[in-house]
């Protein structure tokens, strides 16, 4: 089976395509120079031998073309280093020194400088000038190593100036490479932290925009993440409490019943059914407002929702010899939000009331323009309103604790607010934005 490869690190791509870019370049740039380096070479030496072969031509007296007898004398200065030879036009040497024949020698019969390589010499040849044709040719030559040895040593100059900057690309692209992955790695880990529920993770700070912007945004996920979750984790205590209390309620009525001889039964077993039915509708709300926080809430009609509430409320009440009475403010626009939270919501400000208030419990409507005010009050002592009875308690705490604090994290979610506007008589102010807003 064929194994799939490991991608390569990013500080080990940064680092080859830089050093490799800057070995292209030097390569690019070095290998034209250093061919036009070689024969610029080669054409300064050849126009140093075709000045000296000149001028030594233009020295040798015309007696030369007089005849064949007459000794051919050079300069007594020549240039030194220098292989000086006289040839006839048919490229035999007369006097100096050279090969006894030159192929360069007689390509200057047609009365032009030439220059060539020939046994290991880089050799000019010039015509010595005559009143008539060239009488005959002059040969100078210089080892050809020579030129080859300052091409090379200039090719080491030049590779000596690639390896150090191809080194300080190196060095360029290490730096680079640490500057580039470096926050990446930083991130990596403090994802991996965040995944192993550090929502307090923090990258640190770096010189590259993107990387940055990346570790702000992580910082902002974790930390909407670690709020989420201790929503979450309040949320469940509080639905648990609620649950309990609905439980709790219907299992002491039964109780109560089977511990008295003669507990008119029917009536036991209709308040219990009752209660089951409530929550029955308390778990349906808590499963349906699960899905809604994923797919978003449809608007809602809030006097049915009133409506609903009254019709629950009004047998409870009516054993305690209390009433409900529900005034609304004209018409009324949809609610943009979840009618399972504000269900429960109503549920927790209507237990409140009946529970801890006294008297009439007035839930009073109105349309504010851009929200919907609900307010349930009733005629009991309230509470003080330094007191924080939004705060969440313990399950066993006395008062009102949890399931207002359920209510408060409810309306938030939902966009809305709830707030104790009067403290004695008690007065729950309840604002969710109107439908009619959000067009």
């Amino acid at each position: 089976m064929k194994r799939n490869r490991e991608p390569a690190p990013l500080r080990h791509r940064v680092l080859v395509a830089i050093v490799g870019v800057a070995a292209l370049t030097v390569a690019l740039f070095a290998v034209p120079l250093a061919v036009a380096v070689g024969q610029l070479y080669r054409n300064e030496t050849t126009g140093g031998l075709e000045r000296d072969a000149t001028w030594i031509a233009a020295a040798i007296p015309d007696e030369l073309t007089q005849g064949g007898n007459v000794p051919v004398s050079l300069p007594k200065v020549l240039p030194s280093g220098l292989t000086v030879g006289v040839y006839t036009m048919g490229g035999r040497l007369l006097s100096g020194d050279g090969p006894q024949t030159s192929d360069v020698v007689t390509s200057a019969h047609d009365g032009h400088v030439h220059d060539a390589v020939e046994n290991g010499f880089l050799a000019v040849s010039a015509p010595i000038p005559s009143d008539e044709s060239p009488a005959g040719v002059v040969r100078v030559a210089t080892p050809y190593d020579l030129v080859e040895d300052r091409v090379h040593r200039a090719w080491l100059v030049m590779a000596g100036l690639g390896v150090i900057v191809i080194g300080l690309a190196t060095v360029f692209a290490l730096r680079q490479s640490i500057r580039l992955a470096a926050p990446l790695e930083h991130l990596t880990r403090a994802a991996q932290a965040l995944g192993a529920g550090d929502f307090s993770i923090r990258a640190p700070r770096s010189d590259v925009r993107e990387a940055d912007a990346a570790g702000l945004a992580l910082e902002a996920t974790a930390h909407r993440l670690g709020e989420v979750l201790d929503r979450e984790r309040a949320f469940s205590a509080d639905v648990s409490h609620q649950l309990r209390t609905q439980l709790t309620g219907m299992l002491l009525g039964l109780e109560s019943a089977l511990a008295r001889p003669g507990a008119d039964l029917p009536h036991v077993i209709g308040t219990a059914l009752a209660r089951g039915e409530r929550l029955r509708t308390v778990i349906e709300d808590l499963v349906r407002l699960s899905r809604d926080s994923r797919t978003g809430a449809e608007p809602f009609d809030v006097r049915s929702l009133l409506e609903e509430a009254r019709a629950d409320w009004h047998g409870t009440l009516a054993a305690q010899g209390r009433r409900l009475n529900v005034t609304l403010s004209g018409e009324l626009p949809a609610a943009q939000a979840s009618a399972a939270a504000i269900r429960q919501i109503l549920r927790v400000l209507l237990e409140n009331a009946t529970v801890h208030g006294r008297g009439e419990i007035v839930v009073d409507v109105a349309d504010l323009g851009d929200a919907i005010a609900i307010e349930v009050s009733d005629q009991g002592e309230g509470v003080s309103e330094d007191a924080d009875i939004f705060t969440r308690r313990s399950g066993h705490a006395d008062g009102h604790g949890i399931g207002l604090a359920l209510a408060r994290s409810l309306a938030e979610a939902e966009g809305g607010r709830l707030t104790l506007r009067r403290g004695s008589p008690p007065v729950f102010s309840l604002l969710l934005p109107s439908a009619s807003d959000q067009e």
